[in-house]
């Protein structure tokens, strides 16, 4: 069956639209922090992979780093293990270091390196444990004596089992589980562990899929093409609060390390990240480095 002229029209405009973009970010390294309701939908989940194996085919370098909080929680149900959060974070005790493990560096990740490798990419799962990829330490609050048990940070992150699978043509998938000094496991937010690799990667691009559609204005209006210094006004503002704000501050961090821009996208949306990636307009927030070539308006072309 043929298109029809509209919606030949239709094809070629989007293929014009992505072409600069795939000319100008062959080979750069975009670092995609996976979690939320595109973990758990089978639709979005198979629309990911299939992402996330097309931008291998025309040349990008996609490392994954995935959550699985929901995933995590269902297991400790089944389990009978209760679980507590303090500040967002789940207190993890030996038992539940050791169901963490199983779900991330396991189902979680394996799932997705099956389905990437079922689009056509060639995937490789990650902990990291794996080549000391992520060297961790406790994380310990600030004012508060709680004990969140084996919650780390990461220390330093070695980028070479990364680069080397990269050079290779394999697309790494990264579950956020660190080591310490001692050999103990640390679970780590997978946003942080994002932002990090993405750093010392000195990756181009940063992406964050989310529940939410992006960072919104007082209206509830979608704001992109953001400064560092417009991200701040708007912290102080006011206007990014809440639940936002940790997301904002990996961005903020990303982009000062070097990162030229930091998507904040809605993984709710199917093929959310071509679409931010290979259109003008995009469909999240994009926040940029002072001195980056990307503009308002998600321009491929210097500014």
């Amino acid at each position: 069956m043929s298109l029809d002229p509209e919606q030949a029209a239709r094809v070629a405009r989007v293929l014009g639209e992505a072409l600069p973009y795939i000319r100008r970010f062959a080979g750069k390294t975009v670092v995609i922090k996976y979690g939320g309701n595109a973990m758990t939908d089978p639709e979005l989940k198979s629309g990911f992979a299939r992402d996330i194996a097309l931008m291998k085919l025309v040349g990008f370098n996609p490392v994954v780093v995935h959550g699985g909080g929901p995933q995590i929680g269902q297991l400790l149900e089944r389990v009978g293990k209760q679980t507590q959060f303090i500040k967002g974070m789940r207190v993890t005790d030996a038992d539940t270091m050791d169901v963490v493990e199983m779900v991330l560096g396991g189902l979680v990740n394996k799932e997705i390196v099956n389905l990437i490798n079922q689009h056509g990419g060639r995937a490789v799962g990650l902990t990291g444990k794996d080549g000391s990829l992520i060297s961790a330490r406790k994380l310990t609050l600030v004012d508060d004596d709680t004990d969140l048990g084996f919650v780390g940070e990461v220390s330093s992150i070695d980028p070479r089992i990364v680069k080397r699978l990269e050079a290779d043509d394999f697309i790494p998938v990264i579950a956020p589980i660190g080591v310490g000094a001692d050999g103990r496991s640390y679970n780590i937010n997978a946003d942080l562990v994002a932002g990090k690799m993405a750093a010392v990667l000195q990756a181009e691009k940063l992406m964050l899929l989310t529940n939410t559609p992006g960072v919104l204005d007082r209206e509830g209006h979608l704001l992109t093409g953001l400064s560092q210094q417009q991200v701040e006004s708007l912290i102080e503002d006011g206007t990014i609060h809440g639940g936002m704000l940790p997301k904002i501050q990996c961005a903020l961090d990303a982009v000062a390390a070097g990162v030229q821009a930091v998507h904040i996208v809605d993984g709710r949306v199917e093929n959310a990240v071509l679409l931010e990636l290979f259109t003008d307009a995009g469909v999240g927030t994009l926040i940029r480095r002072e001195d980056s070539r990307e503009s308002v308006a998600n321009d491929p072309e210097p500014a």
